[in-house]
């Protein structure tokens, strides 16, 4: 087992790889009631409905009858299971991320963190741990998208070294509404 020091903003946090090679971020957070050690991972199958209910807790919009149902992200997780992240503290799933790949892009989505976690550095970790596991499979453009309204998630990203493309517009075909 080896450990890399990675800088985070509010807390420290550094990379550990276990015996089947699964890297996982390890920290110490200032939580308010729990200052325990964060620890980002692959969340596994049965870990789906608490990733859900991270995003009703963070007000992240869920679509459970399309795109956000049980079913749909089971399959997707068995399609790249490394790519759907969990910050956990305490055993408990504080934050999540899933991230995608398209051959040329990175996307890192549908990043939330519990009211009680925030502004500790978990979301940085997720998007960090999601650069990571991208870099290593060649990417070197990572793409994020966010609500017009959410100023936060803005000033995160910004902190994170992202910044807003004005001259790209987003445009979606859906076959569905709730996709």
């Amino acid at each position: 087992m080896f450990l890399l020091v990675l800088p985070a903003p509010s807390c420290k946090s550094f990379l550990s790889r276990s015996i089947d090679n699964r890297a996982t971020y390890l920290g110490r957070c200032n939580m308010k009631k729990d200052s325990g050690r964060v620890i980002v991972r692959p969340i596994a199958e049965d870990e789906i409905p608490k990733m859900i209910d991270v995003w009703k807790a963070s007000g992240l919009p869920y679509k459970p009858r399309g795109r956000d149902s049980l079913r749909n992200l089971t399959a997707q997780r068995k399609d790249d299971p490394d790519l759907f992240l969990g910050a956990f503290v305490s055993g408990r799933m504080v934050g999540v991320a899933l991230a995608s790949d398209d051959g040329r892009r990175a996307w890192i989505n549908r990043v939330a963190v519990i009211p009680q976690a925030r502004r500790r550095g978990v979301a940085l970790a997720l998007i960090d741990r999601a650069e990571k596991i991208m870099k290593r499979r060649g990417r070197r453009l990572f793409c994020m998208q966010v609500e017009a309204q959410n100023q936060l998630s803005m000033r995160l990203l910004k902190r994170a070294g992202y910044r807003h493309e004005h001259e790209i517009l987003y445009f979606t075909k859906r076959e569905k509404k709730s996709y």
